[in-house]
């Protein structure tokens, strides 16, 4: 830890949320004559990763002065008011739960915008492409910033609209269908969230969700804590996604850009699980005990739906998409995360949070991967890469198909890698689950997860075989080229972040440990 006064930490929390704001603002503006360099689209293209870089920047010189040793105090806080007749403040501040989630979205989005310079998407004009993904950047560390109901769904509907336009306008074949699924889908989850969020603020007399979690729902009476959970439970777990409110992914991720995948994996999933430990689990804790066996449930069937659906697209003549096969799987892997939340133990939400990042790297390299082999091949069809032999990346792109089989092992769950902790906490918590839970029912999902994995193992192997192995090159193939130099600026972060998250994980739970034992305990050390 860094000695940082608090005046700075506040100032660099809220530049991190500000400044992909105004600089999406200023990517609209005509670029000055002395920084066009080859091509106004190259400037506006350097300008995203320059801001990216920078508010990445400020996430780290935030973590360094992060205290360490006290990671479940609200730091960096700002606490300002902004509508007095609803007592809706700005109120901004970061714990051990949420600094994780700041730095990830960080850097996944400078990672987005520097692999974008280099491969800038097909498409309109990339103003709007960098202007769309700094606006998409700001809504989202917004929603792990702020700590008023109200700025929470305001900071988490913004993220909407600049991802509905980033698939509807670059995406693939079928991009308005998947665009308007997605919009249609995530608002209609977000009015009946707000309903609760309404409730809970008008009923208790505040808006602040620092307040609400000290209080512990004790303001609050069990059917008026069931019925906000329900509402709040549904727009989030549209956002998580949650079986069987998961239907707009595949189709979200099928047509979305390369970058506007990775960012809708290993960012925006993340705003509705985060939403569950930071709002449902403290602030309505009576409400999440009687919903919590139901949100297990579906978080199982979940794994072994999103487990067996990939089965079913990698398997030869089912013509699977990998893009699609891989947002199927987030399917799968978010279970883990819901059910380590539905626990409502200290085990089972650190497994949860260790997973929803774990799972922001693992993914979100793997629609980078994703979108290079498509780049290459000029398809993502799994029957057309693999062929009669294989498509032979050992042997046609060696680096290429390393790292492919690498983050393949890392997201089944391989010891020593990010994807195994998160999964194993999960499953411990459901092995002990919160008093009043009924253990047998709790220790029958930890099986069926159990089950999850092993299937989770199978489809990522098969991949793995039909895209990686295959006869050797004879020299008639035509020539692929192997991971270029832009590429591994992009992706080995996230690769060496993965080892040492498997190798480390104490550095990942000793932040949000504390956090997390002081949310369940009403605020109170």
């Amino acid at each position: 830890m860094i000695d940082i006064s608090e005046s700075v930490m506040q100032f660099l929390l809220a530049f991190i949320v500000a400044a992909p704001l105004l600089g999406a603002a200023a990517a609209l503006l005509p670029a000055p004559p002395g920084l066009k360099g080859r091509s106004p689209e190259q400037a506006v293209l350097r300008h995203g990763v320059t801001v990216t870089g920078a508010v990445l920047l400020a996430a780290i010189a935030l973590t360094l002065g992060f205290d360490h040793d006290q990671p479940s105090r609200m730091q960096a806080t700002t606490d300002i008011s902004w509508i007095k007749a609803l007592d809706v403040r700005i109120h901004l501040g970061v714990d051990g739960i949420s600094l994780p989630l700041l730095v990830m979205t960080a850097l996944l989005t400078f990672l987005s915008a520097l692999y974008t310079y280099f491969k800038q998407p097909a498409g309109p004009s990339p103003k709007a492409f960098v202007a769309l993904l700094l606006l998409l950047e700001s809504g989202t560390l917004a929603t792990f910033a702020v700590l008023d109901l109200l700025l929470f769904f305001l900071a988490f509907e913004t993220v909407l609209v600049p991802m509905y336009f980033l698939i509807a306008r670059w995406g693939g074949e079928g991009r308005q269908q998947a665009a308007w699924k997605f919009i249609l889908f995530t608002l209609l989850g977000s009015v009946v969230m707000l309903l609760g969020l309404l409730l809970i603020g008008l009923k208790a007399g505040t808006f602040d969700m620092v307040a609400l979690a000290t209080d512990n729902g004790r303001g609050l009476s069990t059917s008026l804590q069931v019925t906000a959970v329900l509402a709040i439970g549904i727009g989030l777990a549209v956002k998580t996604p949650m079986w069987p409110l998961h239907s707009w992914l595949p189709d979200a991720h099928t047509a979305a850009p390369t970058v506007g995948s990775v960012l809708l994996a290993g960012v925006l999933l993340k705003m509705g699980t985060y939403g569950f430990v930071r709002i449902v689990l403290p602030i309505a804790p009576d409400g999440m005990q009687v919903f919590a066996p139901y949100l297990a449930a579906f978080a199982v069937a979940g794994i072994i739906y999103g487990s067996l659906a990939c089965l079913a697209l990698a398997r030869p003549g089912a013509s699977g998409d990998l893009k699609r096969l891989i947002a199927y799987s987030s399917v799968g892997h978010m279970g883990f995360v819901l059910l380590g939340i539905a626990t409502m133990t200290p085990t089972g939400v650190n497994g949860a949070l260790f997973a929803n990042i774990a799972h922001g790297l693992i993914t979100g390299l793997l629609f980078f991967l994703a979108g290079a082999v498509k780049d290459r091949f000029g398809t993502a069809d799994l029957d057309t890469l693999a062929g009669a032999t294989g498509a032979a990346l050992y042997g046609r792109a060696p680096h290429l198909g390393g790292l492919l089989a690498f983050t393949a092992v890392a997201s089944l769950g391989l010891p020593g890698l990010a994807g195994f902790w998160g999964e194993m906490l999960a499953m411990f918590g459901a092995f002990h689950p919160a008093p009043g839970l009924s253990r047998p029912a709790f220790l029958t999902f930890m099986a069926v997860a159990g089950l999850g994995t092993l299937l989770t193992a199978a489809y990522l192997l098969i991949v793995v075989r039909r895209v990686c192995m295959g006869a050797a090159p004879t020299g008639t193939e035509p020539r692929l080229a192997d991971v270029q130099a832009y590429e591994y600026a992009a992706w080995t972060p996230l690769a060496v972040l993965t080892v040492l998250a498997g190798l480390w994980p104490a550095a990942l739970l000793g932040l949000t440990d504390p956090a997390v034992q002081q949310l369940l305990a009403g605020g109170k050390s």
